[in-house]
């Protein structure tokens, strides 16, 4: 009925200067280091209209206004002179219709609207400004008033000097419509506002339905044993006392009757109810184990009636207290609970400000948490804040705000503006995991160590293909990794995406990687027969590289195009069946060249039949005849 638009926090904790935000419909993010002012935002977003009456979310001076200004605020001002946020509102087209069926059409001149709130918790509105003239024609038309009455209505200046015209003559009309505008307007307006029917129209059908700021972090996360004694007393931990209360609000019980019965097979049954739609809820994202269910007890035998909460696991079939599953599963049953509590009110509308959500939730479970909130946001609209670049989609960058302290305090930005680096680092990883994600164009992927490998693999299946020969599949997917001892590391991270891999590797020349390759072998990561060599395809050489797949006058050929200032030849070289890129090496005298220069050549060099010789091309056709049927085994 009534959006959130933007934000202007004024002053408030870290926040020093005047700090604008846009909010989205659906999901705003904001992503920033600790200790930024994420939460500061939050709270102050939450303290201008909390959905419950609570002594932590108001504003209050001396704990809320940035220290370093607070004293010279005091000496000369007074806190409600001070602003502490700015909400700006947009009234949607169902609540427009309410209002234009109410007062009349073009009344209420524009549908945006601002909510000041001072730091004595006080509130200014601004945008509600009706046309005066427009809604007394309405009313001389409703109640069909006609010559001087008419036009006495029509001359009011001051809706409340509308007594005035009315006299001991005067038509029933005028009196209807009179009473009605002492009874309806005048008398239901608050005499802080110029305006009775600004003072309606806000009182009436903006105020209830201006959204509530639901706020929930890690503070409200349960504990595994609540004394209800405690809790009806007051004396109970804080931290969890809220959602321990939501817990049997949610369940429709009684604290004061649960503890006052020594039968509590009712109360019991209340609860496990209550825990199994929890619990549905909660297992329609949690994927991590699905095997396991929420118990409730109550424990009296003691008298000091102990709920006890319990996780029972279907699989091993025993149960263990709430507080030694993980945080991130104790973080996300609480926040179901502590969600259902307004979940179900139909009267006020929503604003969710999650700090820090899932936490200490696993990547996979923070991706699954995401989607929940994607969920929510069809209904509510969501600000939450992260460091966690999976908690950030990648594909809509443009409701990230950055968060960032610097000198001047806290600062917010669209993600396209930030320029600091540590800010924008969980953007970025978001952006290289995607990336690696998509990298994966195909079901079908052969590994190489770097782009080299590729440019001449991907060259010469294109020249054999081209001269009627055998070269790659076209749906097999060449993947430089980036160097060989990264290939066990990359093969063990994409085992678990369904993807078929080979690869294709030069001579090893650690012992490290190759222990780490037999080793996943031995743990059937990925088959030996979809490992290979290069040495495998050249016979006489116990160890190779690809560029060894060429005669040695075939590739000196193209590294004197990449480097022309090297006066090599065939005779310069010790023997043809040793490994080519060591010889140039002692040569040239360097330890290493840039292996990609004579790849880059040979890609872009118009090749013909005579451009190889017969054993070079019998070579990469072999490894393309090798690879093609590796894949359509797994096909």
């Amino acid at each position: 009925m009534i959006k959130l638009t933007s934000i202007n926090i004024s002053k408030y904790k870290s926040i020093v200067d005047s700090q604008d935000m846009k909010v989205e419909e659906g999901v705003t993010t904001l992503v920033g280091m600790n200790e930024s002012g994420k939460t500061a935002i939050l709270e102050t977003i939450a303290k201008a209209n909390y959905f419950e009456e609570d002594e932590d979310y108001k504003f209050k001076l001396t704990r809320d206004f940035p220290r370093k200004e607070l004293k010279k605020f005091q000496r000369t001002n007074d806190e409600g002179d001070q602003v502490a946020i700015r909400c700006d509102y947009l009234i949607e087209e169902e609540l427009m219709d309410q209002i234009t069926s109410d007062v009349g059409e073009n009344v209420l001149k524009a549908k945006a609207f601002s909510v000041l709130t001072h730091y004595d918790n006080q509130k200014e509105i601004l945008g509600i400004n009706v046309n005066n003239e427009v809604y007394l024609n309405t009313l001389v038309k409703e109640f069909n008033l006609i010559g001087e009455e008419a036009k006495e209505v029509k001359n009011l200046s001051d809706i409340n000097d509308v007594p005035s015209i009315l006299f001991d003559d005067s038509s029933e009309n005028l009196k209807a419509c009179v009473n009605h505008l002492q009874k309806e307007i005048i008398d239901y307006s608050d005499a802080k506002w110029d305006n009775p029917i600004e003072s309606y129209i806000y009182f009436e059908w903006i105020q209830p339905n201006i959204p509530k700021f639901w706020y929930y972090d890690e503070y409200f996360s349960l504990e595994s044993r609540i004394n209800l004694l405690k809790l009806k007393n007051g004396t109970l931990e804080h931290s969890y006392r809220k959602t321990a209360k939501a817990l049997l609000e949610v369940a429709q019980l009684d604290l004061d009757t649960l503890i006052e019965t020594n039968d509590f097979e009712e109360f019991t049954s209340e609860l496990e109810a209550t825990s199994n739609e929890i619990t549905a809820t909660m297992f329609d994202y949690w994927s991590a184990n699905e095997d396991l269910d929420i118990r409730f007890d109550i424990d009296n035998k003691t008298r000091e009636y102990i709920l006890d909460i319990r996780v029972y696991n279907r699989k091993h079939r025993v149960t263990i207290p709430l507080s030694q599953r993980s945080k991130g599963f104790n973080w996300f049953f609480s926040f179901i609970i502590w969600f259902s509590k307004i979940q179900y009110d139909e009267v006020s509308n929503y604003i969710l400000l999650l700090d820090e959500p899932g936490l200490n939730l696993h990547a996979s479970a923070q991706k699954d948490l995401l989607r929940f909130i994607e969920d929510l946001s069809k209904d509510y609209q969501i600000i939450f804040t992260t460091h966690s670049p999976f908690m950030v989609d990648s594909t809509r960058l443009d409701r990230v705000r950055t968060v960032y302290e610097g000198e001047k305090g806290t600062t917010i930005s669209d993600s396209s503006e930030e320029r600091d680096k540590n800010t924008l680092f969980p953007l970025q990883a978001a952006l290289g995991y995607e990336l690696s994600q998509n990298l994966f164009v195909g079901k079908n992927n052969l590994l190489v160590e770097g782009p080299a490998d590729l440019l001449y693999l991907k060259s010469m299946s294109e020249h054999l293909f081209n001269i009627g020969r055998e070269g790659l599949d076209e749906d097999i997917v060449i993947v430089p990794v980036g160097g060989l001892d990264k290939i066990p590391a990359f093969i063990s991270l994409m085992t678990g995406n369904e993807l078929n891999l080979v690869a294709l590797l030069d001579s090893f020349d650690s012992s490290g990687g190759q222990q780490r390759l037999q080793e996943m072998i031995q743990k059937k990561i990925i088959k030996e027969k979809n490992i290979r060599f290069f040495d495998e395809f050249i016979e006489g050489m116990d160890k190779s590289d690809v560029e060894d797949l060429f005669t040695q006058g075939e590739y000196l050929k193209y590294f004197k195009k990449a480097f022309p200032h090297y006066e090599i030849k065939v005779k310069d070289l010790e023997d043809k069946n040793r490994r080519i890129i060591p010889q140039i090496n002692r040569v040239t005298d360097q330890k290493r060249f840039n292996h990609y220069k004579p790849a880059q050549e040979f890609a872009v060099t118009k090749h013909t039949e005579k451009s190889f010789t017969e054993g070079t091309l019998q070579r990469f056709e072999k490894i393309f005849s090798t690879i093609n049927n590796r894949f359509q085994t797994q096909r």
